[in-house]
């Protein structure tokens, strides 16, 4: 009975430090930042899986969702009300790729690598409009450059 409790103790204690590690991550929804107009900030986040990335609305008139073909294989879609604050969770590895709905020609767009890149080459085939498609030249520059 004492190792029963034992490694049920010792299994918990695992289960929570592993949580306690999550980070969170935190992205401003800009009117105007240090990179101009229509931007979230920061713009590039590099996560492990099980971390958190928070949307906040500091301007209004903004939202966060998902780009088709820019998510890993297996993971959720996701797309914020506007002016409305999301959080999500990142469990799979890839690339995510996030605009901001109205802004997205201007550039409001975002990218965030969770672990290894699987989806790397996908997210980087999908065509973008306007100031976006610039925009997501320099994030997978960064991608790129850390791997």
């Amino acid at each position: 009975m004492r190792k029963l409790i034992a490694m049920l103790t010792l299994g918990a204690a695992v289960a929570l430090a592993g949580a306690a590690y999550a980070e969170e991550h935190e992205v401003l929804m800009l009117n105007k930042g240090e990179k101009g107009m229509m931007v979230f900030e920061p713009d590039f986040i590099r996560a492990a899986p099980g971390d958190t990335v928070r949307f906040v609305p500091t301007d209004k008139g903004h939202n966060a969702e998902t780009i088709k073909g820019m998510i890993p294989e297996g993971a959720e879609p996701f797309k914020s009300a506007f002016n409305e604050e999301i959080v999500i969770t990142l469990d799979q590895e890839g690339i995510y790729g996030v605009k901001c709905a109205p802004h997205y020609a201007m550039g409001m767009v975002a990218l965030i690598e969770v672990g290894d890149p699987v989806n790397l080459e996908e997210a980087r085939a999908v065509r973008h409009a306007g100031k976006a498609r610039t925009v997501f030249d320099e994030l997978f520059g960064l991608a790129v450059a850390a791997n």
